[in-house]
């Protein structure tokens, strides 16, 4: 039973990365066209929207296998993607190679990448007025950091980015960043930095997501109990059983029995998978790919049931570096990365991707935050100290010449 817990986690993972995709918020401006749905999204939209579920998929399948067999788990695979989609616009090479394949972009050209994640993510943000929806994202650079004037001007574009440059040798410089997440977390994620700044960070990348939204129809505090849940065959806890009484819509297959729980006017919704005893979350999650989601969501049968949800709500923090590279792009976690889009001459990589996320479901409905960092480092150079044989060479430094040359094998100075 344990596992009904752990599935209703992954269930609402699952609903954000499909549904909570947005660098702007409900406040678009007047000319950003003709409100549409999704029944009219492009083709490079749904490509955008089939890749982000498989990456979403491969992810959870990579965390999971990286945590203990009783551990809550609870990611947000959208904003994972968003924080290396901004990244990307500054890899080259193999390295970009290597990190369009892992987040399932292969099939698309830079700029049809960028330009459906702005579009898809406004069609998104619009669905639902009744539903408080918002994703921001900042990029924070080393102060007298030379950095590319076209990944700055990209990620501002397709990404709604604030681009700041912070001298992060100031003992207040991680509040700074710490509390532009919680503004865009809705305070439910308050801190992301901790401590000084390493002296080798040049730049952090962040996503944060806030999603807000009540059932459709909420659950009655007051039918609530105090009960059991079956964490194994030998153990159980404790805990608030919501409980309702209604239609809802439901799939029943040789893996599991689901149902769809609906927010707002019904544009979103939890889907909660609860796999047969005999069968295990395991097996639903090594089957889970964009085709088979859409098989599961689809034609679901109406019944009038009895559902019993438990109240629960959780904090995880996870550092992806590892599950990244198992993915498939280990070359950006190494000094032999090429991000010189984002910095002129490169010698950058990716020394972190940390994620924090939060959720919490009750009577009224479900208030989730996810933030996702990307730290970006270089190599200190040694400190240059001339105590043994140098040359030196005296130049004019626009035409190159040479005045002067010559060595010091031993400083005298009378």
């Amino acid at each position: 039973m344990k596992n009904i817990f752990v599935i209703l986690v992954m269930a609402l993972a699952l609903l954000l990365s499909i549904s909570c995709t947005d660098p702007l918020t409900l406040n678009d401006s007047a000319d950003d066209g003709p409100i549409r749905t999704p029944a009219e999204m492009t083709s490079s939209e749904l490509q955008l929207s089939s890749s982000s579920n498989d990456f979403g998929f491969n992810l959870y399948r990579e965390v999971k296998a990286g945590s203990q067999s009783d551990e809550n788990l609870f990611i947000s695979p959208l904003s994972v993607s968003m924080a290396l989609g901004m990244t990307l616009n500054g890899a080259k090479g193999e390295t970009k190679d290597e990190m369009r394949q892992t987040l399932e972009l292969a099939g698309m050209t830079q700029e049809q990448i960028n330009q459906s994640y702005k579009s898809f993510i406004r069609l998104l943000t619009r669905l639902d007025l009744d539903v408080s929806l918002s994703i921001a994202n900042s990029i924070w650079s080393r102060e007298g950091l030379p950095v590319v004037d076209d990944f700055v001007s990209v990620n501002r574009d397709y990404f709604d980015a604030l681009v700041k440059s912070l001298d992060f040798n100031l003992e207040t410089a991680p509040d700074s960043i710490n509390q532009w997440v919680s503004e865009n977390t809705n305070g439910k994620i308050d801190k992301l930095i901790e401590g000084a700044i390493d002296p080798s960070t040049i730049m952090f990348l962040i996503n944060a997501i806030h999603f807000k939204a009540n059932w459709t129809i909420p659950f009655n505090p007051d039918s609530t109990i105090a009960t059991v849940f079956n964490v194994n065959d030998a153990e159980t806890v404790e805990c608030d059983m919501m409980r309702k009484h209604d239609y809802f819509n439901t799939k029943y297959t040789n893996l599991f029995y689901a149902l769809d729980l609906p927010y707002g006017d019904s544009s979103f919704g939890m889907y909660i998978i609860l796999p047969h005893e005999e069968v295990g979350i395991d097996a639903v999650v090594a089957s889970m790919t964009n085709e088979s989601w859409n098989e599961w969501t689809s034609n679901l049968g109406i019944v009038r049931i009895e559902l019993n949800l438990p109240k629960f709500k959780m904090e995880c923090t996870y550092g992806l570096n590892d599950v990244l590279e198992s993915l498939g792009m280990p070359l950006a976690f190494t000094a032999g990365a090429d991000f010189s889009g984002i910095v002129p001459g490169g010698g950058v990589w990716i020394s972190e991707v940390k994620h924090k996320t939060f959720v919490e479901v009750n009577e009224e409905g479900t208030e989730a935050a996810a933030v996702t960092q990307v730290t970006m480092t270089t190599s200190l150079p040694p400190d240059f100290i001339a105590d043994r044989p140098f040359m030196f060479v005296i130049y004019e430094r626009s035409s190159k010449t040479i005045l002067f040359i010559g060595e010091v094998k031993e400083p005298v100075f009378e």
